[in-house]
């Protein structure tokens, strides 16, 4: 039976019988600005392997998108997956993100640059035999019993949980793996790759959207290690590491005791915290910064509640009222609106009200408003003799921001959920999606964005991050991480209606799905356990904080 194929940005191709991605790539030739890794099939996304019989409209996707760049981590992950059982016949478990890599460890303990080095041989000698990567579909019990047969109970009771059935797994080297989303069709489509000893374990480096064929440097981020060792203590103490253990705590019916114990753990960081700025006289500006959904709002009035107990008289300011009116906003370059450039924020304003407040002058303090696009005027504010100014916004560790304050007189935090609860020993939760859970849910809730808005908009969310707020991390003297562990469950059950929402004919529609088919490993918990003074609660509502 006849039918036509038409490509994105290509031709329409008249077929008669079954053709794969990799055949119709091979007769289109798109132009791509990065390697072609995968494709979407009437918007979704597919491996190339997937084959059509029916008339179909696709589009390439390349690694110049982060959506073509996830793939070929996740590839590359399950390459390392792969070689680790085959050389070292030792299961890998995959950590947290790190300089542009995934921090790895062996289950049986630390492995040494020797050990990397045939690692990283092998996956070179994998890579370079173009190893295919098979996409097979089991029916759960069958899905179940492999991996409890290669010795992956967690794996299987994962797939038990979220009662998927059939599932979709991929194969490769007699090694079987499952992802909730596409793999490359082959090994040789991820040449470009590096795998260096790092602590006890190894970083399997990658390129990058802005450098996709060659790997950008490695920098080792000291603070951020320190918050990632402190989040694997925390996991220990509560007993959640994968979904799957998560699951069984929903199961036993200890939601509760876990909710209270992860705010009770960010309670201690967050009085640590004050207690630290306290000591330090001299300190008149609390400035907090990060990423998008990281939490800042909510974490500049917990530490104001916190410093209240030090004795301090701390007032918050938030930079998100400091925008210029949206006529005036830096556009990036698609063309859209760019939010995350300094210059979206008006400068001269932010450092003569900051230095006037230090100054114990008076000043009328702005407040902008995201449904109109205008900045009014606000309330006006003065600083007495002993208070203390705490700021948060994006921007917050830029030294233009705050460049007529003296160094020795700030004091400067980094917030973002920097890691959480990983779906299972191979597949890590994206601290950039738990970031994007969160903004579909305040953004529809407090600016009236439709989640297809919030969506699109977010690719140019993340370049802004990389760009603009991310190289400054490392200048905070504190970094705080506001994830927490039980946190996917709750967004669950707010996220997924707006989610389905997406109509099919969206340009939107195939990552709303992506997002849905991960949220199903997630166990649901009920939002009315979550305390109102939850970094939580300001993007679910409910919160004792004024947003």
């Amino acid at each position: 039976m006849a039918f036509t194929v038409n490509v994105a940005g290509g031709p329409s191709l008249s077929c008669e019988e079954p053709l794969s991605g990799l055949d119709v790539l091979a007769r289109s030739n798109p132009a791509a600005t990065g390697r072609v890794i995968a494709w979407r099939v009437n918007r979704y996304l597919r491996t190339l392997r997937w084959t059509l019989e029916d008339d179909a409209d696709v589009a390439f996707v390349d690694t110049s998108s982060f959506e073509g760049m996830e793939i070929y981590r996740r590839t590359l992950s399950f390459i390392l997956v792969v070689v680790c059982r085959k050389v070292l016949g030792e299961s890998l478990l995959v950590r947290h993100s790190i300089s542009d890599g995934y921090y790895c460890e062996v289950a049986s303990g630390p492995v040494g640059e020797e050990a990397v080095g045939r690692l990283r041989q092998a996956m070179e000698d994998l890579i370079a035999a173009d190893w295919p990567i098979e996409r097979v579909v089991l029916p759960l019990d069958r899905a179940r019993a492999l991996f409890e047969r290669q010795g992956n109970d967690e794996k299987a009771s994962l797939l038990r949980w979220a009662a998927i059935d059939p599932i979709e797994i991929y194969r490769m080297d007699g090694i079987s793996g499952f992802y909730y989303a596409p793999l490359a069709p082959s090994t040789g489509f991820v040449d470009v790759f590096d795998l260096v000893a790092y602590e006890e374990g190894m970083v399997l480096r990658f390129p990058t959207v802005a450098s996709p064929k060659v790997l950008p440097p490695f920098r080792v981020p000291r603070k951020l290690t320190g918050v990632f060792r402190e989040y694997s203590r925390w996991t220990e103490v509560l007993g959640v590491g994968t979904a799957e253990s998560l699951h069984r705590l929903v199961a036993e019916g200890k939601c509760q005791e876990l909710i209270l114990v992860s705010e009770a753990l960010h309670a201690q960081r967050f009085s640590r915290l004050a207690d630290e700025i306290a000591g330090r006289e001299e300190v008149r500006l609390v400035s907090i910064a990060g990423p998008s959904g990281s939490g800042k709002t909510t974490s500049a009035n917990r530490l104001r509640i916190q410093l209240r107990v030090c004795g301090l008289c701390p007032v918050t300011l938030s930079l998100d009222d400091y925008f210029v009116d949206r006529a005036h906003t830096p556009r990036d370059a698609e063309g859209n609106y760019d939010f995350e450039a300094l210059e979206a924020l008006d400068l001269d304003l932010v450092n003569e009200q900051l230095e006037s407040l230090l100054a114990g002058r008076e000043v009328s303090v702005p407040r902008f408003d995201f449904l109109t696009g205008r900045r009014t005027s606000g309330p006006t504010l003065r600083l007495g003799p002993g208070d203390i100014l705490i700021i948060e916004g994006i921007h917050g560790l830029n030294g233009r921001l705050t460049e007529a304050i003296p160094k020795e007189r700030k004091f400067l935090i980094y917030v973002s959920c920097l890691t959480g609860v990983n779906f299972d020993r191979h597949n890590r939760t994206s601290t950039t999606d738990n970031r994007l859970l969160r903004r579909l849910v305040r953004d529809h809730r407090l600016r009236g964005k439709s989640p297809e808005a919030t969506l699109a908009q977010w690719p140019s969310v993340i370049r802004g991050a990389q760009k603009h707020i991310f190289p400054y991390q490392e200048g905070a003297q504190v970094m705080f991480n506001s994830a927490l562990p039980y946190e996917l469950s709750v967004l669950k059950g707010y996220v997924e209606p707006l989610l389905r929402s997406v109509s099919d004919e969206s340009p939107s529609y195939g990552e709303a799905q992506r997002l849905l088919a991960m949220l199903r490993f997630m166990p649901l918990i009920r939002s009315q356990e979550v305390p109102n003074l939850s970094i939580l609660r300001e993007f679910i509502g409910g919160g004792c904080f004024d947003l």
